[in-house]
């Protein structure tokens, strides 16, 4: 596996808690500021919190690593051009550094460039990249980015269902109708093109000759998404962060993960082995119940955050 460049995992990563604090104007010279912009700081997939900071008003004219250095306690290396640690958590050389997301999108550009947005919601985690150094997207931050998009630019929400998932579309439709997001529902294969965002909900039956589906049976390395499902898809295989497989579970099992190939936008994945698992994933398909997590298998009442710890 290659990994990406240093300078630009740190300018992503830089760009993310700064982005969060500093506001529209940053790097663009005086501006009216934004507003309602959240950080979130973790560990391990989501799975230990370190802080979390909502700011209601921050100004503009700053630019984003004036932001990080005002507001934490930043370790640098590499000539101040790699973020070794936040708040004295670092990484070490054992492949654990610092990744961030922007609205549940992996960010594409470096602190100099990168501009925060109304609502926009920035999540730092530190994880072990030994099996992918590259998770397209997240669903940790639901509602985004479906209320505010990625670069201040807000997506149609296409919601894409098989004919025998009806239950679970409806759910998912009125979750995202109850939170502002308009809805355009079609039928499974029609194509939602590619500046929208889908949803597909189905059996993994039925979605398995997806684009998104078919990276996430290539594994982490392709998808960024810990799980897959058998060659029958009656069952699910959980991957702890080695992208080894730890637990599999069977009937009723469910997954809610989201996925991208390339730079387009991504595709979310309300799936499972049957119906009665794909109608857990939608009742999973929630703000609360999807927090900080960065894909989420269930299976009844159980929901497992992925990766999955080897313990488990």
């Amino acid at each position: 596996m290659t990994r990406r460049p240093a300078g630009l995992l740190a300018a992503s990563a830089i760009a993310s808690v700064a982005v969060a604090l500093a506001g529209a104007g940053c790097g663009l010279g005086p501006g009216s500021g934004t507003s309602a912009v959240t950080v979130t700081v973790t560990r391990n997939f989501g799975a230990t919190s370190v802080v979390q900071l909502t700011e209601k008003r921050v100004p503009g004219s700053e630019t984003v690593m004036r932001a990080l250095e005002r507001h934490f306690n930043v370790g640098l290396r590499y000539g101040g051009g790699f973020v070794e640690s936040i708040n004295g958590v670092a990484g070490n050389s054992t492949r654990r550094d610092w990744f961030y997301y922007v609205n549940g999108i992996e960010a594409p550009k470096g602190a100099a460039v990168t501009t925060v947005h109304r609502g926009d919601r920035i999540w730092w985690d530190l994880h072990d990249w030994a099996a992918t150094d590259s998770v397209p997207a997240v669903v940790g931050s639901f509602p985004e980015p479906f209320l505010h998009g990625s670069g201040g630019k807000r997506f149609p929400t296409v919601l894409e269902c098989v004919s025998d998932a009806s239950a679970a579309c409806k759910r998912v439709s009125a979750e995202l109708s109850g939170l502002g997001v308009p809805v355009a529902t079609q039928l499974i294969g029609t194509g939602s093109g590619t500046d929208s965002l889908a949803v597909v909900v189905g059996t993994w039956h039925d979605l398995r000759g997806e684009i998104v589906a078919s990276l996430l049976q290539r594994g982490p390395g392709a998808s960024g998404v810990y799980a897959r499902f058998s060659a029958d898809g009656r069952s699910l295989i959980l991957l702890d962060p080695s992208a080894r497989a730890v637990r599999t579970i069977g009937p009723g099992a469910g997954l809610v993960a989201a996925s991208a190939q390339g730079s387009a936008v991504p595709t979310w994945l309300i799936t499972g082995t049957d119906p009665s698992g794909v109608e857990a994933a939608a009742a999973a398909f929630t703000p609360a119940a999807l927090r900080d997590h960065f894909a989420l298998a269930v299976q009844g009442a159980s929901r497992l955050p992925l990766p999955l710890r080897s313990a488990s």
